[in-house]
C-alpha cells in the first residue's frame, strides 16, 4: 500500500478502543489519526481523556497521546479527517446502531468490534480465516444505506474464537453436536483486577448474554449469502455455558463434539496444524501464520503460557481424546482481546483492504 488509510476510532478511551491504539501502532497500512469518544472527554487530549484509566501492559504510543478527542455524536468532524473507523463504542445497542449507521451515511466504512450489527441480515459478520466471502453481502447493504463507499462490518464475539475456528477445519466430518463450556477473562468485561477486586478468588457461573452468542453466532459464520442477506447454517446444534474466571486475558474453552463421520485424531491434528487461509495466502500484516496449533503436553494450553501464541492472533488448542458420550472433545484457548476483539477487527479491515472496500478518499 503506497499511502496508509486514515483512521479513527471509536470508543477510543475504553479498553478495547485502547488495544486498538496498541495494535494499529506503527502498522504498515493503517495510521490513527483521529479519536472519537463521549462528549465528557471530547476536547481533552487523548492522553488527558484516558488519564489513569490506561489498561494495557506497553505504554500509550506518543503518536495519539495529543490527538483531541472529538465527540463521537459529531459524525462530519470526524468522517472528514478518516478514510474508515473502527468502532468500539460503549452504548446501548440501539444507540450503536444509530451511531454506526450514522458514519456509514455518511460515507466512512465501519469496522465494528461491537454485537449491535451482528444479526442486521446484510450486515457481514466475519472471521477472515472462516467466512471472508461474506463480505461480498455489503452490495447489498450499500444499496440499502443508499451509499457508494460507506457501510458496517462487523467481528463476531470473543467467546466463540477459541472453539469455532477448531471446529471448522473439521467442517468436512460434518460436526453435528457441541457443547462447550467458556471460561472467560476478565478483561472481556473490560474490567482489570484493579477495578474488579471481587474476582480475586472467584468464578461468577454467568455472562450476560454470552451463552446465546457462543450458540448462536458460529451458525451465522457459517452461512450462506441469499437474496442479498446472510442465511445462517441449521448445524451443528450447540449449547454452551459461559464463566468468568480470575484470569486477565485469555478466553479458554473445553468442547465436546460429535460428528456425522468420525475421523482419526491424528488426521483432527494434522488439519488443525496445518490449516492455512485467505489471510494467510495474502500474507496479510496482522495475519498468524499459523493459526491453530496443536500442543501434545497434556496441560497446555495454559491461559498465561499460551494467550499471546502468533502475538494473540492464533489459537491454541489441546488434551484431543475420545469421549464416552460424544466422539470427541478438547481444549481452546484464544486472546480476547486480541483475536476476540480489536486484533479482529484489524484483520478484518485489512482484508476489506486487500479486496478494495475499503480505499482511500
Amino acid at each position: 500500500m503506497s499511502e496508509k488509510l486514515k483512521v479513527g476510532i471509536l470508543g477510543a478511551t475504553g479498553m478495547v478502543g485502547q488495544r486498538f491504539i496498541t495494535l494499529l501502532e506503527n502498522h504498515p497500512w493503517f495510521e490513527v489519526v483521529s479519536v472519537a469518544a463521549s462528549g465528557r472527554s471530547a476536547g481533552k487530549t487523548y492522553e488527558e481523556a484516558v488519564g489513569p484509566r490506561w489498561k494495557m501492559d506497553v505504554l500509550m504510543p506518543e503518536a495519539v497521546k495529543n490527538l483531541t478527542v472529538l465527540n463521537i455524536n459529531e459524525v462530519k468532524d470526524v468522517a472528514e479527517k478518516v478514510d474508515f473507523v473502527f468502532s468500539a463504542v460503549d452504548m446501548t445497542k440501539e444507540e450503536i446502531k444509530e451511531i454506526e449507521d450514522a458514519y456509514a451515511k455518511a460515507e466512512i466504512p465501519v469496522v465494528s468490534n461491537n454485537s449491535a450489527h451482528r444479526w442486521t441480515p446484510d450486515v457481514p459478520m466475519v472471521v477472515p480465516e472462516i467466512n471472508p466471502e461474506h463480505f461480498e453481502v455489503i452490495a447489498f447493504q450499500k444499496k440499502r444505506l443508499g451509499t457508494t463507499r460507506g457501510f458496517v462490518a462487523v467481528k463476531p464475539n470473543c467467546s466463540i474464537q477459541s472453539y469455532t475456528p477448531a471446529l471448522n477445519a473439521l467442517k468436512d466430518f460434518g460436526p453435528r453436536t457441541v457443547a462447550v463450556t467458556t471460561y472467560q477473562a476478565i478483561s472481556g468485561a473490560g474490567k482489570t483486577f484493579q477495578d474488579w477486586p471481587e474476582m480475586l478468588d472467584n468464578v461468577i457461573p454467568y455472562i450476560g448474554g454470552e451463552e446465546e452468542k457462543s450458540e448462536k453466532e458460529p451458525l451465522r459464520l457459517w452461512g450462506r449469502i441469499e437474496n442479498g442477506v446472510i442465511v445462517p447454517a441449521e448445524d451443528p446444534v450447540i449449547t454452551a455455558q459461559c464463566l468468568r474466571v480470575p484470569v486477565k486475558d485469555g478466553h479458554m474453552s473445553a468442547v465436546f463434539v460429535t460428528f456425522d463421520k468420525k475421523p482419526e485424531k491424528e488426521l483432527m491434528i494434522e488439519r488443525w496444524n496445518n490449516f492455512k487461509a485467505l489471510p494467510q495466502e495474502l500474507k496479510l500484516p496482522s495475519a498468524p501464520k499459523q493459526y491453530l496449533r496443536y500442543m501434545e503436553e497434556e496441560n497446555r494450553p495454559q491461559t498465561r503460557l499460551d494467550r499471546d501464541f502468533e502475538n494473540g492472533m492464533g489459537v491454541s488448542l489441546g488434551r484431543l481424546r475420545e469421549d464416552t458420550v460424544f466422539d470427541y472433545k478438547f481444549v481452546g484457548l484464544s486472546h480476547n482481546t486480541v483475536r476476540g476483539a480489536a486484533g479482529g477487527a484489524v484483520l478484518c479491515a485489512e482484508m476489506l483492504a486487500a479486496q478494495g472496500y475499503i480505499t482511500a478518499k
